[in-house]
């Protein structure tokens, strides 16, 4: 197969960090080479709390990633997310000094920027500024303005917005274990990606990604991302529960959960007991079932109802803002047994498991396809899209570049001289990236 060139998404989780190395094949799906997971040591709620263990359990899960695969790492997508990401809704208008005129990048590029200037709280940084819709001199609802005439150019914004020092951490940590920061992504947007159909953005989606520090809601209506947010609960506060409950350790806390729990109590009869070995020469712990889904369900119908409590948040109670397509559940948190049922129950909303499987190639390993992957096959496809923008510059592992290519290779410290104008507009978190990039090679 001629194409070559490969991608890398590395999902920085709670609980574990996921690199995957993926390629689009012919037909215009995602082929995964390899995935490499390690456990999450240095990360809590999704921010980062020590910076040895994480760049640790990064190289760990790229060296995984590279054995498999048989390919060299270079440079990743991230996804960021943690309890610091917040989401607010911004109008912002320009007025244009010929509308003789017409609308061009320019000035969506000129109004975009002076949303970026909005004084945010200290420490705080602009992250994404999705534009929604835009009104042209009070004409409302336009999607793309550029060639139109005007003279006062409005839009309604979706600003993401994040604590600069978790950011920085996040970067430094990818640099110092080695790669190169291509891009960073926020998590609910690549699981959505991942999951989500463009007729379920359309007809209206809550997209639910239940991690193991946090969960991640992304609201699509009319195919833009209406409303973010993160939900610093996720299922280790479950597992904790279980722990103090049953007063047994984290490990077992945790099998316990994922093979015998359930979101829903009245599934187990009273005589249902499972044994848990005692530690060192103790007698084993006996649990019913019941009183472990009794555990589980105080706590999963809290994390529902913050999460609905959200959505109500976006205005799904008003009629042109209805999700129609209801809720989609992924990651980690979302294979607890009867937890769509539970979700239905609490928001009365139609709801399914989200796959990441729509994308993927049909050849695809079963693993890769479960609801734990979806960020990071989100984030190897925002790494593909990312790759077509940029251009080819990745070789396979057995290619060794001549001294003639290297010393035609920008270095770390250089930005790649562009020869002619780019034809795409570069998305705002393209160009944040950029930004970030900067701050970290110059702080080096």
């Amino acid at each position: 197969m001629e194409n070559t060139k490969y991608a890398v998404g590395l999902d920085i989780g709670t609980t574990k960090i996921v690199a995957m190395i993926g390629r689009e094949n012919d037909y215009g799906k995602i082929e995964i080479l390899g995935i490499g997971k390690s456990k999450s040591l240095g990360v809590h709620r999704g921010v980062v709390n020590n910076i040895t263990q994480t760049i640790q359990s990064i190289q760990q899960a790229v060296q995984e990633a590279e054995s498999i695969s048989g390919l060299k790492i270079d440079d990743c997508v991230v996804g960021i997310a943690g309890q610091h990401i917040r989401s607010l809704q911004h109008s912002d208008y320009i007025t244009r000094p010929d509308s003789e005129e017409v609308i061009s990048e320019a000035d969506l590029d000129k109004l975009c920027n002076q949303v970026y200037k909005l004084v945010m709280l200290p420490g705080e940084e602009i992250i994404h500024v999705l534009p929604q819709e835009y009104k042209v001199d009070g004409q409302a609802e336009i999607k793309e303005p550029i060639g139109m005439y005007g003279g006062r150019l409005e839009a309604n914004f979706h600003v993401v917005v994040g604590q600069v020092s978790s950011i920085r951490n996040i970067g430094r940590c990818v640099k110092s274990s080695g790669l190169d920061l291509a891009g960073i992504t926020l998590e609910p947007l690549a699981a959505a990606n991942a999951v989500l159909s463009q007729e379920e953005k359309e007809a209206g989606v809550a997209l639910i990604d239940i991690g193991g520090g946090t969960t991640d809601l992304a609201i699509f209506k009319d195919g833009i991302i209406r409303h973010t947010a993160v939900i610093p609960f996720g299922g280790n506060v479950v597992t904790e529960d279980i722990k103090e409950g049953c007063s047994i350790i984290e490990k077992q806390a945790e099998l316990l959960k994922i093979k015998f729990g359930s979101a829903w109590p009245g599934e187990n009869k009273d005589n249902e007991i499972v044994s848990i070995p005692g530690l060192r020469g103790r007698e084993p712990k006996e649990i019913t079932l019941k009183n472990l889904s009794k555990i589980i369900h105080a706590r999963v119908v809290e994390i529902v109802e913050q999460v609905y409590m959200e959505i109500k948040n976006y205005g799904h109670d008003d009629q042109k803002k209805k999700l129609i397509a209801g809720i989609v559940l992924t990651g980690g948190g979302s294979q607890l047994k009867h937890l769509k049922q539970l979700v239905e129950y609490i928001t009365g909303m139609d709801t399914r498991i989200g796959y990441p499987n729509e994308h993927l190639a049909g050849d695809s390993d079963a693993e890769v396809a479960s609801p734990v992957y979806a960020t990071a096959v989100g984030l190897v496809m925002n790494a593909i899209q990312l790759e077509k923008k940029n251009g080819p510059k990745r070789i396979e592992a057995e290619q060794k570049p001549t001294i003639e290519e290297k010393e035609e290779q920008p270095t770390n410290n250089q930005e790649p001289q562009s020869t002619e104008p780019q034809e795409e507009r570069k998305s705002f978190l393209e160009k944040w990236s950029e930004k970030l990039k900067d701050f970290l090679d110059n702080a080096e």
